[in-house]
């Protein structure tokens, strides 16, 4: 037991390099082709901290893939967090970096209790704290516009999306609303702002397999 949420058996390890292992090629995929792209990874990562695993997560995914994509060649990457919690492990990492912008809407309070709007890092910071229950409209419009504010005077060369599903309405860890046409159309904004921009989709929360499975599903059909 690392923490009271996080466990290790014998292959947590291995799993967690296998994740991100793939977040890896899918942002090389996503470059080379110029395509969008998603990986469906377990463990998740946004919680885990530069030395510490966290919230069920191990390795900071989408930050190892960030940085695989400013290798490159990547200037400047968006991340996109829509999972019901704050992705505090990410902004950790990246919140001296302006390089990086980092756009988190979550349930606010909820766990880790990290996310305030104060929160800005050095600027690159765009947390969108929102309570449970809203109509599901609501939560579509706050995160585009979080994304707007983060796009003024700044282009990314890639987009990564921290795609949790515990966002979605009837989720045991989560109270918002959303289902799973409203992710579509989140990716249908992100691709109307940006266009000719990478998207590469990371797999996250979501502890309701049969609507988390709808919900991936519709990202995807989003992508193609």
């Amino acid at each position: 037991m690392l923490d009271p949420d996080t466990f290790m058996s014998p292959a947590s390890f291995e799993a967690a390099q296998a994740g991100a292992g793939a977040a890896l090629d899918a942002v090389r995929h996503a470059l080379a082709t110029g395509t969008h792209t998603f990986a469906a990874i377990r463990p998740p990562g946004h919680h885990a901290l530069r030395e510490t695993a966290m919230g069920f997560c191990f390795l900071g995914n989408v930050v190892i893939a960030a940085r695989e994509a400013q290798a490159l060649g990547c200037g400047n990457v968006l991340i996109v967090d829509w999972d019901v919690h704050h992705g505090n492990g990410t902004q950790a990492l990246i919140d001296q970096d302006a390089s990086i912008r980092f756009v988190s809407m979550h349930q606010w309070p909820h766990y880790p209790g990290t996310g305030a709007a104060t929160e800005r890092g050095v600027g690159n910071v765009f947390n969108i704290p929102l309570p449970p229950g809203l109509p599901p409209g609501e939560y579509v419009n706050e995160l585009t516009r979080g994304i707007d504010q983060a796009l003024v005077a700044w282009r990314p060369g890639a987009i990564l999306i921290s795609a949790g599903y515990d966002s979605m309405r009837g989720d045991p860890l989560g109270g918002f609303t959303l289902e799973p046409g409203h992710y579509a159309e989140l990716v249908e904004r992100l691709r109307t702002r940006v266009p000719e921009v990478p998207i590469v989709g990371l797999l996250e929360g979501g502890y309701a397999p049969e609507r988390l499975a709808l919900g991936v599903l519709a990202t995807l059909e989003a992508l193609v």
